[in-house]
């Protein structure tokens, strides 16, 4: 099959969990013998909208719808990983809604993900809930800190408020006066941590090898629709904590591994009963496979 995927890896510097996906998808489809691009030809048996926005240099829905209407044959298949709850804005969901008009399949990464736009508001009535991958070559269990202290870190791309820097800003505080506990926060931030190791974007191996080195991870983030901070936390084994409120993340943590007031929090990590997850994270190949699975059973019928 020709696949078009309508945004473009990066590969030379960190940037969103979004380019995880695009990255693998370029790569696995490439394995399982497909022709993956980015722009269009006379010869399209899918576009794939990882995004529907248009961007400098990626085609918006209104592109591909354009040229599913000249060419109806083509599958249209849609990866919903975003919504306005997600980072308080106004406009994405109605975005969202109308690209499912034209979708032949909608791809959720959570079922919180697909409950949030539930049948009567959503056009395309094929959906199918498949959680993110992860590299395990990269994110997997690493040598932990020696300093007789309780590591505790969290890691976000985006620094938007929705992430929980309300309870990021009380851990801050809490290390400066819990001195048998580190606070580490890795990626981009606000500037108003005082306690707390700053560690910059990282991406890859490096981030792998940092983020495995701590004892819990604590996740903060609201009404997040897939997290893959969470399945990388999970993948290198840390005992991984969730907001009440965190949309996609409760399906990966297990009812112990919740909390929904920052006092349930504390009495988690003072008592440092820490403990594994249960969830099965992918590795990449496991996701992609699903994906690819599922299009190139439409594009046989």
């Amino acid at each position: 099959m020709e696949i078009l995927i309508n945004r473009k890896p990066i590969y030379d510097r960190p940037w969103g969990g979004g380019n995880n996906f695009v990255k693998a998808f370029v790569e696995c489809g490439e394995k399982r013998g497909h022709k993956i691009v980015h722009e269009f030809s006379d010869d399209l048996d899918c576009i794939f909208v990882q995004d529907p926005r248009p961007s400098q240099f990626d085609l918006s829905i209104n592109d591909i719808v354009d040229y599913k209407t000249r060419n109806p044959d083509t599958i249209i298949a849609h990866r919903v990983n975003e919504c306005d709850a997600r980072k308080g804005t106004a406009d994405m969901d109605n975005i969202l809604r109308w690209t499912s008009r034209s979708t032949d399949i909608t791809f959720f990464v959570s079922n919180w993900m697909s409950n949030y736009f539930n049948e009567h508001v959503w056009g395309c009535k094929r959906r199918e809930v498949i959680y993110n991958g992860v590299d395990k070559t990269v994110f997997s269990p690493k040598g932990k800190i020696d300093n007789g202290k309780a590591n505790i870190v969290t890691h976000h791309w985006s620094n938007n408020k929705m992430k929980g820097f309300d309870v990021y800003q009380l851990l801050d505080e809490f290390v400066g006066k819990a001195k048998d506990f580190t606070f580490t926060y890795i990626g981009r931030e606000n500037g108003t941590f005082k306690n707390t190791k700053v560690v910059a974007p990282l991406f890859g191996k490096e981030l792998g090898n940092e983020l495995g080195k701590y004892d819990v991870y604590i996740s903060a983030s609201r009404f997040d629709p897939g997290p893959n901070h969470i399945l990388e936390a999970l993948a290198c084994e840390l005992p991984t904590y969730a907001y009440i409120d965190g949309g996609g993340c409760l399906e990966m943590v297990d009812n112990k591994h919740v909390y929904s007031t920052f006092g349930e929090l504390l009495d988690v990590l003072t008592n440092k009963a820490f403990y594994k997850n249960d969830f099965e994270v992918y590795n990449w190949e496991e996701c992609m496979s699903k994906y690819f699975t599922t299009i190139e059973s439409l594009h046989a019928k």
